[in-house]
């Protein structure tokens, strides 16, 4: 009897053990921890302005509603980019790309790449296109009317085996090329509030070949990047000529929990203002007409709009803001005369302070006014990000200290644009935008039939991260199980 209870209390004794210690494994990798493109703060900050600064050197050679699932976070001292999941080929599978208002084509890295990068921080798995496991996949000839109509004529030396090619280089000297290629494109598109189908269309996109420089780091690794530009090289361009979508999408970048809402279609709700676009330009460019700090009643007062008024880029593909030094420098003195009493250092170049209170409370909220009225509310949340306990960093950037053809340049990334609904109407040639919670729902507008319907954010990193998590736990009962299994055989 007394060995037969030493054998229990023995038994009682491992299933403790074993609870124990899958309780501990849970609690300490539960939660799979994402990795961002800039993960590391003071070495964040460094390398995301050098991204930027690439971005602005970047030389580009050559209808129903549609819901993109986003994730990424465009804060400086987490991912800073944004990036969506679509479907490519037939079968289809999953690719990953930076979604970029600064660019035009879709491109992914190709089976044949070199030196593309085969994993990827972001916690997400890497896929190659092969165009030979598509059923749908071709290569489109350099004779053919897209390769001619991109390039603006017959391409010298070109025979019908040949590729159409496709270069994006970068003035640190890092690029991508490769060829364009047509599939079949996989996408949800929206069918009712809240719940989407599956849709497809082919399109022609660029087949990544060879990558240089940071692009085949695996730190900032995505499978490609998705241009939303004007271009009629641009998925976009391309689904509304196939009678798809119309010309019309929007964005809401969410920095409070990642992820937000993108997608195409006619926004109704809520409404936004609009100004026009600048006509005949490679970005998306609006006027900006005059800036206020801290009210109406104190406008920034510069040489620039007695001059003329000022052309800025908005951009998603960039993280910070850049103004031309002779904005910058009067803007900058304006912010700080609310704080006399700072103390400044530098780090990684950026110039940050120590701050222990509300830099809401503390700093002025800064108004662009652009043509037709439409105000671009900034706060001091969106200008400034914090960098460690109580160190504040500026967003805001002098772009003549960045590179020397862009000394002039004037561009909005996600810093300022998150956080608000942005919609670009390029049937209308306007864009419009106002403040929201990029957490919640629009509704969008099903042209063929007239109804609305609701779109809800999604965070697709958060979600990937819950999936590991659900698995694991899964694993821990398994474990729990097992051991309780043994002590009922062997007692």
């Amino acid at each position: 009897m007394e060995s037969r209870m030493l054998l229990l209390i023995r038994h009682l004794l491992l299933l403790f053990l074993c609870f124990t210690y899958s309780l501990e494994r849970s609690n300490s990798t539960g939660v799979f921890r994402v990795q961002r493109k800039f993960s590391g703060q003071r070495q964040s900050i460094a390398d995301l302005r050098a991204h930027d600064v690439r971005r602005h050197d970047r030389i580009l050679l050559g209808s129903g509603a549609v819901d993109l699932p986003l994730g990424g976070l465009g804060l400086p001292t987490a991912t800073g980019l944004y990036y969506a999941q679509i479907g490519i080929g037939n079968p289809s599978k999953s690719y990953y790309v930076q979604v970029d208002t600064g660019s035009d084509i879709l491109w992914v890295n190709c089976i044949t790449c070199r030196f593309c990068p085969k994993k990827s921080d972001l916690g997400i798995e890497l896929t190659l296109y092969d165009p030979k496991t598509s059923v749908s996949g071709s290569v489109v000839s350099c004779k053919g009317s897209f390769c001619s109509s991109t390039y603006g004529g017959d391409i010298p030396g070109c025979s019908t085996d040949m590729p159409c090619e496709y270069k994006v280089q970068y003035g640190d000297g890092s690029s991508t090329s490769g060829f364009f290629t047509s599939d079949s494109l996989q996408y949800d598109q929206v069918s009712g509030d809240h719940q989407t189908k599956a849709a497809n269309s082919t399109i022609i996109f660029g087949c990544g070949t060879q990558q240089s420089g940071d692009l085949g780091s695996s730190s900032e690794a995505l499978d490609g990047i998705l241009g939303f530009g004007q271009s009629n090289t641009s998925m976009l361009s391309q689904l509304a000529s196939a009678g798809k979508v119309r010309k019309i999408f929007a964005h809401c970048l969410d920095t409070i929990n990642g992820g937000g809402i993108f997608a195409i279609g006619n926004v109704v709700q809520p409404k936004v203002k609009t100004t026009p676009l600048v006509q005949d330009t490679s970005h998306y460019n609006v006027i900006l007409k005059s800036i206020e700090v801290g009210g109406s009643s104190s406008k920034l007062q510069t040489d620039t709009f007695q001059t003329g008024d000022m052309k800025t880029i908005i951009d998603s593909g960039t993280t910070l803001a850049y103004l031309p030094e002779e904005l910058f420098k009067p803007l900058m003195n304006k912010i700080f005369s609310y704080q006399p009493d700072l103390n400044f250092q530098t780090i990684q170049n950026f110039l940050c302070f120590q701050f222990f209170g509300s830099i809401e409370d503390a700093f002025p909220k800064i108004t662009f006014i652009f043509e037709d009225s439409l105000e671009l509310l900034i706060y001091p949340r969106d200008y400034f990000f914090e960098n460690g306990d109580s160190i504040w960093c500026t967003g805001f950037q002098n772009s003549a200290l960045q590179s020397r053809d862009g000394k002039d340049i004037f561009l909005l990334g996600d810093l300022v644009l998150s956080n608000k609904l942005v919609v670009y109407d390029l049937e209308n040639q306007v864009i419009g935008w106002t403040d929201y919670n990029c957490s919640s729902s629009i509704k969008i507008e099903d042209d063929k039939t007239g109804a609305m319907y609701t779109v809800d954010a999604q965070n697709i990193s958060s979600a990937r991260s819950l999936d590991i998590k659900g698995m694991f736990i899964t694993l821990v009962l398994l474990l729990q199980m097992t051991c309780i299994m043994l002590i009922i055989i062997f007692y």
